[in-house]
């Protein structure tokens, strides 16, 4: 029987597509770090005071990759190539979704309105991530061998997210509520699509290097797809609504190391 655990069983399983996973999600990872970085340096000085949580917030991230890696060092592998088809932040980046990597380059001054998208972007982005370790716990939060790294990232992104809520709520109340409404609709009708499209990719990844006969990788394929259909049909609204977090000021401080890794 097809399940979620089951099905990341298998991964963690075998070497080639452990090391395929990890690679997938620390190039993710470090990829945020470095645009929370960025923004950190770029942001308004009308909102400066964002600036050491957005950059708490990229530390976190660039943890998370240091964390993928080290799990793939003690297995002593190494990190694999990601396929651009499997490139989470490059495609959601190519839809026009979150601020561009040519702006984040450039040394000049961020907006008000940028840092409204990125906020916006970023509360639709993390709500995915949140879900997904969520999941993760719940399965493989007592693995010996993944667990404690799940749970700590699974904390970060919980923090992540309420950070996010906190913030656009406080902008929504300063004057900027309909333009984060209209992002934020906007982003999470993007990313459904470009992670029903990642998933499909990642899976036929995963199915060719484990081998799987083609009626699995059809039923994996048609349970993406009607995890989509679901989706585009109202599953988005959880992306978008905002409520105050029980974690206020979660960014606040330095971010918590990972000595063990």
């Amino acid at each position: 029987m097809l399940s979620a655990r089951s099905l990341f069983q298998e991964i963690v399983d075998s070497d080639e597509t452990f090391q395929l996973f990890c690679s997938i999600a620390a190039s993710g990872e470090t990829q945020g770090g470095w645009e929370n970085g960025r923004i950190a340096t770029l942001v308004p000085e009308s909102m400066r005071e964002l600036a050491p949580r957005i950059t708490r917030h990229g530390a976190d991230e660039d943890k998370h990759g240091r964390l993928f890696n080290a799990l793939l060092k003690k297995r002593r592998l190494d990190p694999v190539p990601v396929p651009p088809e499997t490139d989470y932040t490059m495609l959601l980046e190519q839809r026009g979704i979150g601020l561009a990597h040519e702006k984040l380059r450039r040394d000049e001054r961020l907006t008000e309105h940028d840092i409204v998208v990125y906020l916006s972007h970023s509360r639709v982005t993390e709500q995915r991530a949140a879900d997904q370790m969520e999941m993760l716990v719940k399965h493989f939060g007592d693995h010996p061998e993944l667990g404690k790294a799940i749970r700590m990232i699974s904390d970060d992104e919980a923090n992540h997210l309420a950070y996010c809520h906190e913030e656009l709520l406080r902008l929504a109340a300063a004057g900027h509520g309909r333009t984060i409404q209209r992002v934020l609709r906007e982003s999470a009708l993007a990313e459904i699509r470009v992670y029903r499209d990642v998933s499909l990719a990642v899976m036929a990844h995963m199915g060719h290097l484990l081998r799987w006969p083609k009626a699995k990788s059809a039923a994996l394929a048609a349970g993406i797809h009607a995890l989509y259909a679901y989706e585009r049909l109202g599953g988005w609204r959880r992306m978008v609504g905002l409520r105050m977090p029980e974690r206020r000021g979660a960014l606040d401080g330095p971010a918590t190391p990972a000595p063990a890794f």
